[in-house]
């Protein structure tokens, strides 16, 4: 199944302030959301972000401030469940969601089943979707993947979003996002 710009929607699921010091690898989650965030936003793909109780949790990373982003705060842990999200997605005419964040055995997991019973396609953010323990990220990637799923990079979901290589939205990406990121070091978590 191959993304597609104009049916996309990317989901940051639960990068908050209070969660961010206790989760391996919190840090490259927040760094590589933001880049795709990033992407996101030059390509006219929608940003939505999670808050899971902000006063306890505190609120999202502030590297996730995207211009025209949505934010949703909730209680139950898979945010389709929150009837007011549901609806804005139905609305919004995305069925393809890009979903990462944390914790991934918890919100991320429950949020993506709950998409995936909705009908969306559900594609995991592999390098930025992060748990306390890695193991427990690791099987909840696996869960989804059972419940029809597809994991990708960041970097196969913003050049299947670009398609093409001809064009001056393509130079503009690759000049500000896909180049400077080449080099960086990455951890995928399975």
């Amino acid at each position: 199944m191959r993304l597609v710009r104009e049916k996309s929607l990317l989901l940051i699921v639960d990068l908050q302030a209070g969660l961010l010091p206790v989760l391996d690898g919190g840090e490259q989650a927040v760094r590589e959301a933001s880049w795709l965030g990033g992407v996101a936003e030059a390509l006219d793909v929608p940003v939505w972000l999670t808050e899971q109780y902000p006063a306890g949790l505190g609120g999202s990373d502030p590297r996730l401030a995207f211009e025209g982003a949505r934010c949703w705060e909730k209680t139950r842990f898979d945010a389709h469940g929150e009837p007011a999200f549901a609806a804005a997605l139905a609305r919004s005419g995305r069925d393809q969601v890009v979903l990462c964040g944390a914790e991934a055995h918890v919100c991320v997991l429950q949020t993506g089943l709950g998409l995936r019973a909705a009908g969306y396609e559900v594609f995991w953010l592999a390098e930025a979707t992060v748990s306390r323990r890695r193991e427990e990220a690791s099987l909840a990637r696996r869960r989804i993947e059972r419940a029809g799923a597809w994991t990708v990079s960041a970097d196969m979901a913003a050049y299947e979003w670009l398609e093409r290589c001809d064009d001056a939205r393509f130079r503009d990406v690759h000049r500000r996002f896909l180049k400077p990121r080449s080099p960086r070091p990455l951890r995928f978590f399975d």
